[in-house]
């Protein structure tokens, strides 16, 4: 929680949301990359194409239906902090599929969900805590309190943080980390469809093509 939620940040003060969305369509090869190299699992030719498929799907919605418009996309720092967070992602996810053994089969301490979301929340606050201190060391940055700014914190806590975390947990313990890494794909088209509702601007033909790319993508990786 700690790693994550600060690279991420971080990533966003000198990268943008394009840039930030298009690493974060890496999860399934770089998920694949780590259960490989660290955990003797070796991507499978479904996997592959499945990565290869939503990588494309992905790729039309940032795009917006002109492949083209990938090759003016310019790189910066922030770009690297935003990879480096998605590495700690994918060990996150197979630490989850494949504990130590000292939290493996027998020597599994008798926690519930809720219980072990309560000790990942409390790390994540000394570490997320440490760097916002020292962020305020720093670079201190005045903070405008606002009912906005109030109501912000508190979907955050308790959407993209409580409720996502036990929500990812479950799905990587059902269908394993290489095959949930494939949903994070769906993020730009949930974008679209928020930006749809929330600002008035309509679907695009476009993001049909992505959803049908990105859905065939899962849909090939997953199957047995």
């Amino acid at each position: 929680m700690g790693a994550y939620n600060a690279l991420q940040y971080l990533a966003l003060t000198t990268s943008t949301p394009l840039n930030a969305t298009l690493i974060t369509a890496s999860s399934p090869v770089c998920m694949m990359l780590v259960g490989a190299l660290f955990y003797g699992q070796r991507p499978t030719r479904r996997g592959l194409l499945g990565a290869a498929l939503s990588l494309v799907g992905v790729a039309v919605v940032l795009a917006r239906g002109e492949l083209a418009a990938l090759a003016r996309i310019s790189f910066v720092p922030g770009d690297l902090l935003m990879l480096l967070a998605m590495l700690s992602w994918s060990f996150y996810s197979w630490m989850l599929a494949k504990p130590a053994p000292s939290m493996a089969g027998e020597q599994r301490p008798a926690w519930d969900w809720w219980g072990f979301m309560l000790i990942q929340t409390l790390f994540g606050l000394v570490w997320a805590g440490s760097a916002a201190l020292l962020e305020a060391a720093i670079a201190p940055a005045p903070v405008q309190w606002t009912t906005g700014t109030v109501l912000t914190l508190v979907y955050i806590a308790l959407g993209p943080s409580i409720l996502a975390y036990l929500c990812w947990g479950r799905g990587v313990a059902a269908v394993g980390p290489a095959t949930a890494a494939f949903f994070i794909n769906l993020t730009p088209l949930f974008a679209a469809l928020l930006q749809a509702l929330l600002l008035g601007v309509p679907p695009q033909p476009y993001h049909a093509l992505a959803f049908a790319l990105i859905v065939a993508g899962i849909l090939v990786s997953s199957r047995r």
